[in-house]
C-alpha cells in the first residue's frame, strides 16, 4: 500500500550526516513506491510553542504566523512521520524541537484535524562515541510516538560521526535505505 511519508530534518548543516541518512531513507521509500516529502526544519523560520492556547481559533492548527504554516498541510497529509537530526547535547537541535513543540495543537481538546499518521521513524547521528548519549533523544521520541499512538517502525542511531560525510564510512546509509524500503 502506497504511503504518504513526511521526513522532517533538523540539521542546520546542509548535506551533513543526518541529511545524508534522511536522503538514503527517502531513496528506499520511493523505490518501494511511497510518496515522500522532505521538510528541512532547520532552514525554515519556526518558533516553538508560545502556550497561547488559541490553537485552531484562527483557521488552522496554530495561530503563530511563521513557516510552521507551510508544514501544517504536510503533517496533516502524512501517514508516516520520520524525524532525522544530529544529536545535540543528548537531544535534538532547537530547529527540530520548535516544530515538534507546535504539535501541541494536535493534542488540544479543540483539535479539528487530528494527525492521521500511524507510523514513525527516528534517524539520529552524532559525534558521541557511545549510543548511551542518544538515550534522551530516543526517550523523547518514544514518548511522543506513544502519545500519538504511532507504530515505531525503527530507530537508526549512528555514533561516532562528526565531520561532514563521515556517515558514508558506516553502514548507516544502507540501513536507512533498507528501512525506507521496508515501510
Amino acid at each position: 500500500m502506497k504511503k504518504n511519508v513526511l521526513v522532517l530534518t533538523g540539521s542546520p548543516r546542509p548535506h551533513g550526516n543526518s541529511d545524508l541518512m534522511a536522503d538514503a531513507f527517502i531513496q528506499g521509500a520511493r523505490e518501494a513506491g511511497h510518496e515522500v516529502t522532505k521538510f528541512d526544519c532547520a532552514h525554515h523560520r519556526m518558533a516553538g510553542c508560545i502556550a497561547c492556547d488559541v490553537c485552531w481559533s484562527h483557521g488552522s492548527a496554530c495561530a503563530v504566523q511563521d513557516d510552521f504554516q507551510q508544514l501544517i498541510p504536510l503533517l496533516e497529509a502524512a501517514d508516516v512521520l520520520v524525524f532525522a537530526f544530529p544529536l545535540y547535547w543528548s537531544s535534538m537541535p532547537s530547529q527540530m524541537k520548535a516544530p515538534i513543540d507546535r504539535l501541541y495543537a494536535y493534542c488540544a481538546p479543540n483539535c479539528r484535524t487530528p494527525l492521521k499518521a500511524s507510523e514513525s521513524v527516528l534517524l539520529v547521528c552524532g559525534e558521541a562515541e557511545d549510543e548511551s548519549y542518544f538515550r534522551d533523544a530516543v526517550h523523547m521520541y518514544s514518548d511522543m510516538a506513544d502519545y500519538f499512538k504511532w507504530r515505531q517502525r525503527g530507530n537508526i542511531l549512528v555514533p561516532g560521526v562528526r565531520e561532514k560525510g563521515e556517515i558514508e564510512h558506516t553502514d548507516a546509509l544502507a540501513r536507512a535505505r533498507a528501512l525506507g524500503a521496508a515501510l
